[in-house]
């Protein structure tokens, strides 16, 4: 896996990389939800919480095919208020390896499929 944080002529990245390029078998996690494994809304109030709680879930996506969150060659975040971003960065940042970022997409929903759910996270991973 090739991490090109920022290709020459790229706008500066903050947190992310802007090309990643890796060979093997792609792994596709839907888009996890703040819920923990009872079905339970995790963090109602909270997006820390709620960010935590879909890194835990991406987690455990990734690990039933083989897989970890050092394999996530590309996130797509929603987030339901921009307000949201410093918890999604600082979750990000406490289960990926800061040095090795995949890439990102972030996008502003007016809402998501639960009216408490704060973010949705869907990834791409590849194992060799």
């Amino acid at each position: 896996m090739r991490h090109v944080t920022r290709p020459d002529g790229m706008p500066p990245v903050n947190g992310y990389s802007h090309v990643v390029a890796a060979a093997g078998t792609l792994v596709a996690v839907s888009g996890q939800v703040p819920m923990d494994a009872d079905g339970q809304v995790v963090g109602e109030d909270d997006a820390a919480a709620q960010v935590r709680q879909v890194f835990v879930n991406l987690r455990t996506a990734l690990d039933a095919a083989g897989a970890s969150l050092a394999d996530v060659i590309k996130l797509t975040v929603f987030l339901t208020d921009l307000a949201d971003l410093p918890a999604f960065r600082a979750a990000r940042d406490e289960f990926l390896d800061p040095e090795r970022l995949p890439a990102c997409s972030l996008v502003r929903v007016a809402g998501l499929v639960h009216p408490a759910f704060r973010v949705e996270i869907d990834a791409l991973a590849v194992t060799s």
